[in-house]
C-alpha cells in the first residue's frame, strides 16, 4: 500500500505542477528515493514463512528466513533521471550437506564471495546445522527447513557427526526430501528481483542439478574433497568395477586418470562397496554422483600446486567439466580460534595457553584427530595409547565423545607429566570438538597423526605442519596418497578400520618423526604451506579463480529471464 501511495504522490506532483517547478520537482525526486527503497526493502525482505504445504505426504513445519540487508539506491539527481531502483545483485542458493567437513568449507567459500560483493547467497540449513552459520555473521542469508524424513534413515537424526558409516547412503538419500520444498520456495520468488539466479551445491547434493534444471538456472558443484578423490569416486559410479571372487585385496583401477592408479577393494568408500543393485538407497546413491556430471562445472576446496596433475586437463571421471581450484578455504591466523566448527570442548585460548609449556622446544608435541565421523574401534586406540606411552612423545590427542581410550590411559598421562617434567611424557587428551586450527598453527606442535580427511589435510597444509597419516576410510586412502606424493606426509597404517597396527610399527613412527629422521617431509611441508599463502594471495591461482567464480555467478544473474 505505501509503494502505491508514494507513487501516486509523485505523479500527482508532476501532473499539477509540471516540470517547469524546480521546487515541487525536487520534491518529486525524493518521492521516487523514497519509493526506490520502499521497493527494495519490499522485494528483499524475506519474513518468517508459515508453510502448510504437504510434501511426500509429510506436513512441513515453519520455514526460517533471513537474508543480508540490500544495498541502498542511489538518489535521483534530475527530472530526467528519475529510474527506478537498479537491479539487485544476483541471489545464489546455496546448498551444504549436513557433515561438518561438507558444511564448513562451503559456508567458508559463500562468506567470501559474499565479501567480494556482487552476489546475495541464501544458504540452506536445517536446525541441526544452523548453528554453523552462527560464525560467519550477517555475511549470507539463511533458509533453515525441517529435516525430511525417510523410511531408511532414523528419525531424530539430521547429520553425519557421529552417525554409523552403515546410514552414509541412507543420509545422502534422506536429504534429497529438500528438493520438493526448495522448489516451491524458489518458484515463489520466480518473477521478482529474488528469483534464485543459479544454486551452488555440495557433490553429495545431486538432486539439486533435477531442481536447477526444473527452475531453468546453472548448477555449479561444490567439491569439499581433492579433485583426484572426487574423481575417483564418481568414476566407481560411472564405471561399476567389480572385485574378483570377493576379494578384499582385488585391485581395482582407474584407467581414465593420470597414471591409471590403483587401489584394492577394501580401501574404496563404503558407499560403494555396499551398492546393491535395485536397492532404493543404492540407486539414489549413485544417481547423485551421476547427476553431477551434469552440472555446469566444479569447484574443488583445493590448490594448484598440490594437484596440478588432476587439473591439467578436463577429466572423464569429472564429466569433463571444468573444475576450479579456490582453496584452501582455511582461515588464517587471525580467524584461526573462530567457532567455524561449531563449540568445543576447550578454547583455543587455553589449548594455546597448555602448548605455550613446550615454547622452547618447538615442534615437539604431536597433534592427533581422526576427526569428527571416524570412531576409532579398540585395537587402534589401544596401539596409538601404548605408542604414546612407550615414546614418550607429548601429545594433544582430540578424541571426540566416544573414543574407547584403554582403561586408566588418561590418568597415567596426568601422572607421567608429573613425575617426568614440563617437556616429556606430557600429553593432554580432549573429549570433544578440539579448535584444530589453532593448534596446527602453534610452533609447538611438529606433526599431525590425522585420519587424512580433506578438510584436516588443507588445514596442516596451510600451517606447514607434516603429517603422519592414518587413513581409515571414504576417500582418505585417495588423499593419503596424494600427500605422501606431494612429499609432505608419512604413513603410520594401510589397515583402515579393518586391520589394526601393533603398538610397536605406530611406535617407530612416532619416533623417527619426533627423532628427526623425517626432517626432508617436514621441509616439504612448510613449502607447501608457502605455497598455499601464496595461492589465495592477490595475484595467485585460486585466488584469480575465486574472482572468476564471483563474475560467473554475476553473469548468471544477468542473463535475460524467461
Amino acid at each position: 500500500m505505501y509503494i502505491i501511495a508514494l507513487r501516486l504522490c509523485a505523479q500527482l506532483i508532476l501532473e499539477d505542477y509540471g516540470p517547469e517547478d524546480r521546487m515541487k520537482m525536487e520534491l518529486a525526486n525524493m518521492c521516487e528515493y523514497l519509493l526506490s527503497i520502499a521497493m527494495t526493502y519490499h522485494w528483499l525482505k524475506l519474513p518468517l514463512i508459515p508453510s502448510t504445504k504437504r510434501h511426500d505426504g509429510r506436513l512441513l513445519a515453519a520455514i526460517s528466513v533471513t537474508a543480508p540487508p540490500p544495498a541502498p539506491p542511489a538518489m535521483a539527481t534530475a527530472a530526467t533521471d528519475r529510474t527506478a531502483a537498479p537491479e539487485p545483485a544476483p541471489h545464489v542458493l546455496v546448498v551444504p550437506y549436513p557433515a561438518q567437513g561438507h558444511t564448513i568449507p562451503l559456508l567458508d567459500l559463500a562468506t567470501l564471495l559474499a565479501s567480494r560483493g556482487g552476489v546475495r547467497l541464501t544458504v540452506v540449513a536445517t536446525p541441526t546445522t544452523a548453528p554453523l552459520l552462527a560464525a560467519h555473521g550477517d555475511a549470507v542469508g539463511e533458509l533453515v527447513l525441517p529435516f525430511p524424513s525417510h523410511p531408511a534413515f532414523p528419525a531424530g537424526d539430521e547429520s553425519a557427526k557421529g552417525l554409523s558409516p552403515a546410514l552414509f547412503g541412507a543420509l545422502i538419500v534422506a536429504y534429497a526430501g529438500l528438493r520438493a520444498p526448495l522448489g516451491d520456495w524458489a518458484r515463489e520468488r520466480s518473477g521478482g528481483p529474488d528469483r534464485v539466479a543459479a544454486i551452488l551445491s555440495d557433490f553429495f547434493c545431486g538432486w539439486t542439478q533435477p531442481l536447477a534444471a526444473e527452475l531453468g538456472v546453472s548448477r555449479i558443484a561444490f567439491s569439499p574433497s581433492a579433485v583426484y578423490g572426487t574423481a575417483v569416486l564418481h568414476s566407481l559410479f560411472r564405471r561399476m568395477p567389480q572385485r574378483e571372487d570377493g576379494d578384499n585385496e582385488s585391485p581395482i583401477g582407474f584407467p581414465d586418470l593420470p597414471s591409471a592408479p590403483a587401489y584394492p577393494w577394501r580401501q574404496l568408500t563404503l558407499l560403494y562397496r555396499t551398492y546393491r543393485d535395485g536397492d532404493e538407497v543404492s540407486e539414489g546413491v549413485r544417481r547423485n554422483f551421476l547427476w553431477n556430471l551434469e552440472a555446469s562445472s566444479f569447484v574443488s576446496n583445493t590448490f594448484r600446486r598440490l594437484e596440478e596433475r588432476y587439473l591439467a586437463v578436463p577429466l572423464a571421471d569429472l564429466g569433463f567439466r571444468r573444475v576450479r581450484a579456490i582453496g584452501p578455504l582455511a582461515p588464517d591466523a587471525a580467524d584461526a580460534a573462530s567457532g567455524r566448527g561449531g563449540e568445543t570442548a576447550v578454547s583455543a585460548a587455553d589449548l594455546c595457553a597448555w602448548l605455550d609449556g613446550f615454547a622452547d622446544d618447538d615442534g615437539s608435541v604431536v597433534y592427533i584427530s581422526f576427526g569428527s565421523m571416524v570412531v576409532l574401534q579398540p585395537p587402534h586406540a589401544a596401539a596409538l595409547a601404548a605408542a604414546l606411552e612407550r615414546t614418550g612423545v607429548p601429545f594433544v590427542w582430540a578424541v571426540g565423545t566416544a573414543a574407547p581410550l584403554p582403561e586408566g590411559f588418561e590418568e597415567r598421562v596426568v601422572a607421567a607429566a608429573v613425575t617426568a617434567g614440563r617437556r616429556r611424557g606430557k600429553g593432554r587428551v580432549v573429549r570433544g570438538w578440539a579448535p584444530q586450527v589453532a593448534a596446527l598453527r602453534h610452533r609447538a606442535v611438529g606433526w599431525f597423526v590425522t585420519h587424512c580427511g580433506w578438510n584436516s589435510v588443507l588445514e596442516t597444509s596451510a600451517a606447514g605442519v607434516p603429517m603422519l597419516a592414518w587413513p581409515m576410510t571414504a576417500d582418505q586412502f585417495v588423499n593419503t596418497r596424494l600427500v605422501e606424493e606431494a612429499g609432505a606426509a608419512v604413513p603410520v597404517s594401510w589397515g583402515g578400520i579393518q586391520a589394526a597396527p601393533e603398538a610397536e610399527e605406530v611406535a617407530r613412527v612416532l619416533e623417527a618423526a619426533a627423532g628427526g629422521q623425517c626432517a626432508h617431509v617436514a621441509a616439504r611441508a612448510k613449502e607447501l604451506a608457502e605455497e598455499a599463502a601464496a595461492t589465495v594471495s592477490d595475484g595467485g591461482a585460486s585466488r584469480q579463480e575465486q574472482d572468476e567464480l564471483v563474475r560467473e555467478l554475476r553473469e548468471l544473474g544477468s542473463e535475460p529471464k524467461e
